[in-house]
């Protein structure tokens, strides 16, 4: 029965994307994120489904590129575009496993290439708005299911994620979990009618309950990270500030011996093996870096003979569980700097962005979004320390939200000051920082 309901919603999303490529987009966003078809047992389980949504959205690319907007050109942009081509070069030169290189890269590859082109493709609000509804659905059932589950045992049961999908591990998915709460934030705020508020309001908690369920010490301080930035950048603060203060602590209070065993050896980590195989890992991609600067060693460092040549302990090879050190190891301090810098120049983008909207009424919406958006990224930076998801793609379609909402609020001030200065409103030669490109 799933697998005919996925052929046939496929099916029509195949239709529907050539008729509109941000179909393909949502389309390959929601097999990306969700992996729906890992939900099957039948024929559908290991279709192809994603090569077969990208082959459709660029055909549709072709027929409707009179429909496709300048690809924008900024920091972020060039930086993502500029991280595309390095991501390529250490493996090339460096890697100490050649033959296993090429999986791993195509993966990221697909991940960053998509994100620059659906940048022509998603274009309005309308179209901001549904990326965001399918980044919820795809991430919030897997958080809403686990939040339930969670409350039903008493934090006895953990959620994993689609096989095979970045999110698979229970620690991935707590975290992305986590940063999906601002996106459902986003929809309650612009939501007009109360019983959406309040299941928007109800799936944020189950997604926190989630999070904190699958025990994950990286997950935990995201929470807290995020909590305190939605707060600060968030409309209605008391009534937020109100539920998180009241939310949380019965959330963990329900928790069981295990989980507040598991926290505490954040304050320990000097005595607990899994910390200390990690601290080994940093150190073999610090001094792998250092060794071929600018350089790194590819994407398959994590393995006996880079631990061997560069580990303070060769005896426990692990990935890095860190989005810094595994950017660091695998492509050196220009990757490590490519890869903050993305996100620096998205949350700068972001700024502009709630400036520039913010004495706009009509606007409100961007400021909402853009600001969300950082409260995603707060989590990506804080959860991120502790696990290895440099290409996750989850941020980086906060990343593409973020551009293209700053480039709706360019053009519409930019018709705003057209407006005004034809009717004689503003003097031609007032330069104003929310006038023009931000």
């Amino acid at each position: 029965m799933r697998d005919l309901l996925m052929l046939g919603l496929f099916t029509v999303l195949i239709y529907k994307t050539f008729k509109d490529p941000m179909w393909g987009v949502l389309g390959w966003v929601w097999m990306g994120v969700m992996n729906p078809h890992r939900l099957a047992y039948g024929f559908a389980h290991d279709a192809p489904w994603s090569m077969l949504i990208a082959v459709a959205l660029f055909t549709s690319l072709l027929v409707h590129r009179d429909k496709l907007v300048r690809f924008p050109v900024n920091a972020v942009t060039v930086l993502l575009a500029i991280w595309i081509v390095w991501i390529g070069i250490s493996p090339l030169l460096f890697s100490f496993y050649p033959v296993r290189e090429m999986h791993y890269w195509s993966r990221a590859f697909k991940v960053l290439l998509m994100v620059l082109v659906s940048l022509m493709v998603v274009q309005r609000r309308r179209d901001l708005d549904w990326l965001v509804l399918v980044l919820v659905v795809s991430i919030g059932y897997y958080g809403i299911k686990g939040g339930v589950f969670t409350v039903l045992t008493g934090g006895g049961a953990r959620v994993w994620g689609p096989e095979g999908s970045f999110i698979e591990d229970n620690n991935a998915l707590a975290l992305a979990t986590i940063m999906t709460v601002p996106l459902i934030r986003y929809l309650q705020l612009q939501s007009t009618r109360k019983w959406q508020r309040y299941a928007a309001g109800l799936a944020m908690l189950l997604c926190m309950a989630s999070a904190v369920g699958s025990q994950s010490r990286g997950a935990f301080l995201a929470i807290i990270a995020m909590s305190f930035f939605m707060w600060l950048k968030s409309r209605h603060k008391l009534p937020l500030a109100l539920v998180v203060l009241l939310a949380l602590p019965l959330i963990f209070v329900f928790m069981p011996d295990s989980w507040s065993e598991r926290m505490s050896t954040i304050r320990t980590y000097d005595q607990d093996g899994s910390a200390l195989g990690r601290i080994n890992a940093w150190h073999m991609a610090w001094r792998m870096a250092v060794d071929l600067f600018p350089f790194g060693g590819g994407f398959t460092v994590a393995g006996p003979a880079a631990f061997a040549k560069y580990a303070p302990d060769p005896s426990i090879p692990l990935t890095a569980h860190s989005i810094y050190f595994q950017a660091l190891g695998e492509h050196g301090f220009m990757g490590l700097a490519l890869f903050v810098g993305i996100y620096a120049m998205t949350w700068r983008l972001a700024n502009a962005t709630i400036r520039a909207s913010k004495a706009v009424p009509e606007l409100q919406w961007a400021r909402d979004l853009a600001a969300m958006c950082q409260v995603g990224l707060v989590g990506y930076a804080t959860g991120g320390a502790f696990l290895s998801l440099v290409y996750f793609d989850l941020p980086y379609y906060l990343v593409l939200i973020v551009v293209v909402t700053n480039r709706i609020v360019v053009a519409e001030m930019a018709n705003r000051k057209k407006a005004a200065i034809a009717a004689g409103q503003v003097p031609r030669d007032v330069h104003s920082p929310y006038w023009g490109s931000a």
